[in-house]
C-alpha cells in the first residue's frame, strides 16, 4: 500500500466494504511533479524538431513502448473513442501508424478523419498531444513497413479481422493455422485491407510537469504554412 495514503485507511477493526475503501485510496493518490522548465522562448520553432528533440530523450529513459499512443477518434454521430497504437514513424510531415483499414478505428477514421495522438510519459512528466487529419499512406510505404515485420505478426494479420466478433479463441488460433498453411514457404503479401495512416497535425500541444500543478503548456498552432507558438494557462 501507497505510504501517502495509509493514514487515510481504516484500523484493521473497522468494517468497510472494498468500494468505499478503493475510493478512498483513489482519491489520495498523488505526487508533486517537478520536471525541468519548458519555455516558449526555448523551444524549437518547428514543432516537430521538438517532439523529435523530446522522443530521443524519451528513448534514452523509457524502456517499456516508448512510442506507445493514445488515438482519439470520433464517428459521424460524434461519439468518441481512444484506443493505444504504436507511433511507427514521423517526420515533418506527421505521424504514422498502421491497422486493419477496417476495424472499428480505420471505419471511424473514413467517417470523420479528424483525429487526436496523446503520447504520455510518466516517468518525465511529460505529454504531447496532437490534433490533425488523419491520411491513408501509400501502398508503397505500407508494403515497405508490412515486410518489416516478424513473421508472426504478418500471419496474425491475415488471421484477424480486427473489431469483428469472434466466438473464442479456438476460433482465432485456427484463422491462425490457416494463415499458416495458405502462406506456408511462401513470401507472406500485405493484406490489401491493412495499412498506415499518416496524422498531418494542425495542434501540437507539449505539457511538461512543475511544482505546484503550474504546469507548462507550451502551444503551436499552424495557420496556412506557418506555426505560431503561445503558452497556455495549465
Amino acid at each position: 500500500m501507497f505510504d501517502f495514503i495509509k493514514k487515510w485507511l481504516p484500523a484493521r477493526d473497522e468494517v468497510v466494504k472494498p468500494r468505499q475503501l478503493s475510493r478512498q485510496a483513489v482519491a489520495m493518490m498523488r505526487r508533486e511533479y517537478d520536471g525541468v522548465p519548458l519555455d516558449e522562448k526555448s523551444v524549437h520553432s518547428d514543432p516537430m524538431l521538438q517532439f523529435e528533440a523530446w522522443f530521443e530523450e524519451v528513448l534514452k529513459k523509457i524502456d517499456q513502448d516508448p512510442n506507445a499512443v493514445i488515438l482519439g477518434t470520433c464517428d459521424e454521430n460524434k461519439q468518441p473513442s481512444t484506443r493505444t497504437v504504436l507511433l511507427k514513424g514521423f517526420d515533418e510531415t506527421g505521424f504514422v501508424f498502421y491497422t486493419n483499414y477496417h476495424s472499428r478505428k480505420g471505419l471511424m477514421i473514413d467517417a470523420n478523419p479528424y483525429v487526436s495522438l496523446t503520447f504520455f510519459w510518466a516517468g518525465l512528466m511529460r505529454q504531447v498531444h496532437v490534433e490533425g487529419k488523419a491520411e491513408k499512406t501509400d501502398d508503397e510505404l505500407s508494403d515497405e513497413y508490412f515486410q518489416s515485420r516478424p513473421v508472426s505478426s504478418k500471419l496474425g494479420a491475415w488471421a484477424s479481422e480486427q473489431s469483428k466478433p469472434v466466438s473464442g479463441r479456438k476460433e482465432l488460433e485456427e484463422r491462425l493455422r490457416n494463415a499458416e498453411e495458405k502462406f506456408k514457404s511462401k513470401q507472406i503479401p500485405r493484406p490489401p485491407y491493412w495499412g498506415g495512416y499518416r496524422v498531418i497535425p494542425h495542434r501540437i500541444e507539449f505539457w511538461q510537469g512543475r511544482l505546484n500543478r503550474l504546469h507548462d503548456r507550451i502551444c503551436y498552432l499552424k495557420e496556412g504554412e506557418r506555426w505560431h507558438i503561445i503558452r497556455l494557462m495549465p
